[in-house]
């Protein structure tokens, strides 16, 4: 297990929303930690249309803190409940971007 930080966390953030965007995607923001307290994730939609995803880094693994700002990207464009076969292939190309060749090959 590759631990989190912040600095993995920021380059994590780069990474997601330069894919999102040469995918079309919107990019939330990213933030950490979460405001509810003991939750590991949170998704605020603002009422100007801007989306927040906010992660708990501290004592989680990479792979797992990429999985929650992956599911968040996905969650701000509504690409979940939206065609199952562009969410998957969505999913797939951010968790690799997320997670680098360092991070995915210690995974």
């Amino acid at each position: 297990m590759v631990p989190a930080d912040p600095v993995r966390f920021a380059t994590a953030a780069r990474r997601l929303g330069a894919e999102a965007r040469r995918r079309g995607l919107a990019v939330p923001g990213f933030r950490s930690p979460p405001r509810l307290p003991g939750a590991v994730r949170s998704i605020r939609r603002r009422p100007d249309g801007s989306v927040f995803v906010a992660v708990r880094v501290h004592g989680r693994s990479v792979e797992d803190v990429v999985t929650d700002m992956v599911d968040g990207v996905l969650a701000a464009n509504r690409s979940a409940s939206g065609e199952a076969g562009a969410a998957a292939e969505h999913r797939a190309a951010l968790l690799e971007a997320g997670l680098g060749e360092e991070e995915a090959s210690a995974a």
